[in-house]
């Protein structure tokens, strides 16, 4: 089975519109074939589990010892508890083909450019799709604003990554 992760901010409680676009995004992957992957705790990556949980599909959890309890959500099939952030984000990246941005703080940041930098340096091919444009917008002009115009990063660097809000585009990028 081919698995999709996402990642997102623990945060968000389930009456916020990321968490509800995430529940519905991860069913809709999950009926598409693919198993999900989260960090495993709450927020995003509950909604992410509790999605593909509903569905009847793979839902898996990397969660991570912290100084402050963060428990495993209870829509995790099957779940794990790494020592350290470092060697969870292996974990969350090597399981998966693809990788769902949803809005999220610094940890979230920190599991994107990982991506995007296994991508631009050739050592990983996957899928990146940023969700919410609304909320990434100005990272992502950063990126054309910024970046590009100080060739700290090429053209071809804009081309890692979709920005796709609508699930169903979503899925059809995954199975392209």
């Amino acid at each position: 089975m081919d698995f999709v992760t996402i990642f997102g901010s623990a945060r968000f409680d389930e009456d916020n519109i990321y968490y509800k676009k995430t529940v519905e995004l991860a069913n809709k992957i999950s009926k598409a074939g693919y198993g999900i992957v989260s960090g495993g705790s709450g927020g995003i990556m509950e909604a992410a589990n509790k999605g593909a949980f509903l569905n009847g599909g793979e839902s898996i959890g990397i969660n991570v010892m912290l100084p402050f309890e963060q428990k495993t959500n209870p829509y995790c099939t099957s779940s794990k508890v790494i020592p350290n952030l470092s060697k969870r984000k292996d974990e969350l990246i090597e399981k998966s083909f693809a990788f769902v941005i949803m809005p999220g703080g610094f940890g979230t940041l920190d599991e994107l450019f990982e991506v995007l930098t296994l991508a631009q340096t050739g050592l990983r091919k996957h899928k990146i799709i940023f969700c919410c444009s609304d909320f990434w917008k100005p990272l992502l002009d950063f990126f054309e604003t910024k970046l590009l115009p100080n060739k700290v990063i090429s053209h071809s660097s804009l081309e890692l990554y979709a920005v796709i809000d609508d699930i169903n585009e979503i899925v059809k990028y995954l199975k392209s």
